[in-house]
Parts: C-alpha cells; sequence; structure tokens
C-alpha cells in the first residue's frame, strides 16, 4: 500500500466509529540507519480532513495525532482554543503550556518597544482559556459544543499544521478567507475531492 510520505499521496483511514479521516503531505521522514537523532522541538505540519461521526466526534490526522504525543510524553491530550483573530480553533499539546508565559511577556514587550497599547489581561485569557481534551489511540475527540459555535463548525473540519500549534477550519469559513490563504485553501479542496471520490467509489 503507498505511504502518504509527501510524495504527493494522500491516505485514509476510518475510526471505530466510523468516522473518515484524509491526509495528504507532511509526513516526517525517518534518519539513516543507525543515526541518532537528537531530541526535537514540537512542530506540527501536515494537512487533513475529517467528518463527524458516531457522538460528535472528530479523527486527528495520524501525524498531528503522533505529534500531540510527543508533546505530552505519551499522554493523549489535545488543548484546543479559538484563534485570536480568525474564526478557527487553535490545537497543541502540552508542551506547549510552559512556553504561554514567556509568550505573552515577548508580545507585551514588542507592543511596549513600539508604543502599541497592549491589555495583558485580555491576551493572558485568550492563551490560558484553552480546553484540554483527550483522544484516543485511533485520534479520535469529541469537541465541545462552544467550540463548534466559535469556529462556525458544522459536518467537518480541516487540519492544517503552522510549526508550534495548528488550526481546525470550517472548509467553508476557509474558503472565505482573503489573500495569504490560497495555498491553505487548495489543500483543503483537494482533501475534499478526495473525500467525494472515495465516497463514490464506495
Amino acid at each position: 500500500m503507498p505511504r502518504p510520505d509527501g510524495g504527493g499521496l494522500a491516505a485514509r483511514a476510518r475510526g471505530q466509529g466510523g468516522e473518515v479521516v484524509f491526509w495528504g503531505r507532511g509526513y516526517p521522514g525517518k534518519g539513516e540507519a543507525g543515526e541518532v537523532e537528537a531530541a526535537r522541538p514540537i512542530r506540527y505540519s501536515g494537512d487533513g480532513l475529517s467528518q463527524i461521526g458516531d457522538k460528535g466526534r472528530f479523527v486527528l490526522p495520524s501525524e498531528i495525532r503522533k505529534t500531540l504525543r510527543e508533546s505530552g510524553d505519551g499522554e493523549r491530550v489535545l488543548c484546543l482554543s479559538k484563534h485570536p483573530r480568525w474564526k478557527a480553533l487553535v490545537g497543541f499539546g502540552l508542551s506547549r503550556i510552559e512556553e504561554l508565559e514567556a509568550e505573552l511577556e515577548r508580545e507585551e514587550r514588542y507592543a511596549l518597544d513600539r508604543g502599541h497599547d497592549f491589555d495583558r489581561d485580555l491576551r493572558a485569557q485568550q492563551l490560558y482559556g484553552y480546553s484540554r481534551l483527550p483522544f484516543d489511540d485511533s485520534g479520535r475527540f469529541v469537541m465541545p459544543d462552544r467550540h463548534f459555535r466559535l469556529a462556525g463548525i458544522e459536518e467537518r473540519v480541516f487540519f492544517r499544521g503552522m510549526g508550534r500549534s495548528f488550526l481546525i477550519w470550517n472548509p467553508d469559513v476557509l474558503m472565505k478567507m482573503g489573500p495569504g490563504f490560497e495555498e491553505a485553501q487548495e489543500a483543503c479542496a483537494d482533501l475534499i475531492a478526495q473525500a467525494a471520490s472515495g465516497k463514490a467509489k464506495g
């Protein structure tokens, strides 16, 4: 079976509850035989699409699921919050919690150095107002109702890695975003087409 290793292939998996998740490029490669790799920083990459399944569950793409477990030293926990500007959700693992205070300090220092207003309390409650959601071995997790409302999520979601965290979009919302989102929109459209093709064949 072909491996979705960034060569333009896509993979499809079905969770135990019947959910279907598609994912595309961004899978990490393996080192040379015998090579000992140093500890790497947690970085999320790649794209994925998941249709809502039984009991309102979605499925994390395998790469994001793997990185989340690395972030939590094996703990299966997804941290989820609203993006401060876009109608999307931000996901990250447990290791990033330790970075939030330093991030807050950097943002405040950046604003003050340039004479900009900075509401520390507002930004702090955005950073620390995340939910901790468990997921199972197959990547299934239940999204709280408030996150459905905050991101306008309905029947499916698009995952997009962005380094220290990843985004979760309602595809319809993403498609209405302006300049700068073209590549994400095309990746999302490709996965939607692949999902539709798979259903047609099935």
